[in-house]
């Protein structure tokens, strides 16, 4: 009972110590898509050229940071009309280049898994475009395109089908002070939690049990440390394999990526290991439905080696620059509630969290939440919802914003 117990105490520190930042990372999101409808992201995303992928990489760190969401929302853009490789840049973007991942990394782990993620991403998205130009034949793709536009549900599609953002006319602030847009941040920014809680709370929980059960000599064997060059070569290529059995995407994988840094994985290791959240398990049972058997084998593989060319690039730049920090430092927050910075951050922005429940909850967002994970309909049901007494005028006054998929 008492290792349960150290386990517990373990996850709840690092939930406490990541709180503000996950808070601030999803209430940023929600503004930008509030603010930005997703046939405009379609529009954007028409080729593969690099300015395009740029564009795509930057809609996408302004987007979800769940795994799922992603998938999700990368087939919807692709039945839409966007290029795939400008949609699979998007996806791999709106995962492992968010803000929000970036200040846990810089809360847990340190600035400079914080500026890996910056560097790394980019050069993930990079080797995955010059991967799907040489080797993604024709056939292969128009193959996917026609098993993405049956339908077939995969995760959280009703929440990639829903657009949330705000109609008319005025500027970026009169849009975001109004009050439908402060209705559709609170509606985005709840479900953007709803689709990354679980994998949260199993990744918590499966680093405080790792932290508190696995003794560090595995860990230390495991990665080879003591063998600097081995380890270093050994890190990105196991890493990514390591993710995928974990079950635990985006965000979610950062506590164990602290328990796995400080059982001695290498620095690029650690970068690979973040950026594997699109092959596990699920996620390849999700692209298996969305796209055919052939295209999950051929993504299971470039998305596997452009992860582990990611690592070996921040392995090289950051130790070449002597930037890489003394795993002997790394520490495993335990501490659990001390009236410091943390605590008082966490306080503001869980009061401002709460006004965002209470503004999703009186404007009929419960409807919309129960449709998250299913087929990408239009749920006009939720424009109908009377669980309370505004929520009626609320979508009337924005129309597309009560989870309507875009036209």
């Amino acid at each position: 009972m008492h290792a349960v117990w150290h386990a517990l105490s373990i996850t709840w520190s690092m939930t406490w110590e990541i709180t503000w930042a996950l808070i601030l990372g999803f209430a940023l999101s929600a503004v930008v898509q509030a603010l930005v409808r997703k046939s405009t992201v379609v529009r954007l995303l028409g080729d593969d050229r690099p300015r395009t992928l740029g564009m795509a990489a930057l809609l996408g760190a302004a987007s979800s940071s769940c795994s799922y969401a992603a998938v999700a929302l990368a087939r919807s853009l692709i039945v839409k009309g966007a290029d795939f490789t400008a949609a699979m840049a998007f996806e791999i973007a709106s995962t492992n280049l968010v803000v929000e991942l970036g200040a846990i990394l810089a809360l847990l782990m340190g600035w400079q898994f914080t500026a890996a993620e910056f560097i790394g991403g980019p050069v993930m998205i990079l080797v995955l475009a010059v991967l799907f130009r040489l080797l993604l034949r024709e056939r292969l793709l128009r193959a996917a395109r026609e098993q993405a536009e049956r339908g077939v549900a995969g995760s959280m599609e009703g929440h990639a089908a829903m657009d949330m953002s705000v109609g008319g006319e005025g500027s970026f602030r009169r849009r975001l002070l109004s009050r439908e847009g402060f209705t559709s941040v609170a509606h985005v920014f709840v479900m953007e939690w709803a689709a990354v809680l679980r994998d949260l709370v199993l990744g918590l929980l499966i680093a405080g049990a790792i932290a508190a059960w696995v003794p560090d000599s595995f860990w230390r064997t495991f990665f080879f440390e003591g063998h600097p060059l081995a380890a270093k070569l050994w890190g990105p290529i196991i890493g990514p394999l390591v993710a995928v059995v974990s079950f635990v995407c985006s965000i979610g994988n950062v506590p164990l990526a602290v328990v796995l840094w400080k059982g001695g994985i290498s620095f690029g290791g650690v970068v690979a290991f973040i950026f594997a959240d699109l092959l596990i398990l699920p996620i390849l049972n999700i692209y298996r439905r969305c796209y055919g058997l052939r295209m999950t084998g051929f993504l299971a593989i470039t998305f596997y080696a452009a992860t582990v060319v990611a690592g070996y690039v921040v392995e090289v730049i950051f130790g070449g620059g002597g930037l890489v920090p003394d795993q002997a430092d790394a520490t495993v927050p335990a501490d659990g509630v001390m009236w410091n910075y943390t605590t008082w951050l966490n306080i503001v922005f869980l009061l401002l969290a709460a006004a965002l429940i209470v503004r999703f909850w009186r404007s009929g967002g419960l409807a919309m939440l129960r449709m998250m994970g299913g087929a990408p309909t239009r749920p006009d049901s939720a424009h109908d919802s009377d669980d309370s007494d505004d929520s009626h005028d609320d979508h009337h006054d924005h129309g597309n914003h009560g989870g309507q998929a875009p036209t």
